[in-house]
């Protein structure tokens, strides 16, 4: 089953692959509609010139160095790092993953999903904090920090494990729809309900384009 999601220029196709019991592979392709709207769909779409960003394929790779092209310029959240760490970016990047593991499996998410949320919500910085007053890796506000049994936002385990839970509780809330659960991370699950999909603003449709494309260059073995 899929759910179509017009966004004026962007068009989404969500694919159900966050499903309670555990994560599934389900390929996603990139599609180009006749209009110049762009389609992340799990089917490929007839009449529309369709990419696979699927691991196994051969033309993965050219679509996702493509989209790597150039460093991050802004964090999505508009978080702000209240000191910047010593740490080669690399070596950052991967200095969580025990706690990306241990979350992946406590609460049925890939790995590498997890790890797109937090490389565009933080760009894995610990100590970042947003204007609106996000907090570290998973850029958590305080009331869902404590909603998720977070007491120190800060901490990068107890960040992780709090951000992962909610992730869980919005993809049961969303029948494991992929976009819709990104989008809820981002906006709000009140305003995907509102908007019957991915809500009209930019940041959202920009965040969840970016955290497609980061989940699926994980999942490609093309960052580190």
């Amino acid at each position: 089953m899929r759910t179509l999601l017009f966004m004026g220029a962007l068009a989404l196709v969500g694919a159900t692959f966050l499903v309670p019991s555990s994560p599934s592979r389900a390929d996603i392709y990139r599609c180009e509609a006749r209009d110049g709207s762009l389609v992340f769909t799990n089917v490929r779409e007839k009449g529309m010139r369709c990419v696979s960003l699927s691991p196994s394929s051969a033309r993965t790779s050219q679509v996702s160095r493509q989209a790597a092209r150039g460093p991050d310029r802004s964090l999505a959240s508009g978080a702000k790092h209240a000191s910047t760490s010593s740490a080669p970016r690399e070596v950052r990047r991967r200095k969580y993953d025990a706690y990306i593991q241990e979350a992946s499996r406590l609460y049925h998410l890939p790995e590498e999903y997890i790890r797109a949320i937090v490389r565009v919500e933080s760009d894995f910085t610990p100590n970042a904090v947003s204007r609106a007053g996000a907090l570290g890796l998973m850029q958590l506000m305080p009331a869902t920090a404590r909603a998720m049994g977070v007491t120190d936002p800060f901490d990068p385990r107890q960040n992780i494990l709090g951000g992962s839970r909610f992730l869980r509780v919005l993809a049961n809330r969303f029948d494991g729809d992929l976009v819709l659960t990104t989008a809820a991370y981002n906006a709000g699950g009140g305003a995907v309900r509102k908007y019957s999909g991915v809500p009209p603003f930019a940041e959202t449709q920009r965040y969840v384009r970016r955290v497609l494309e980061f989940y699926q260059r994980y999942r490609a073995g093309l960052l580190d």
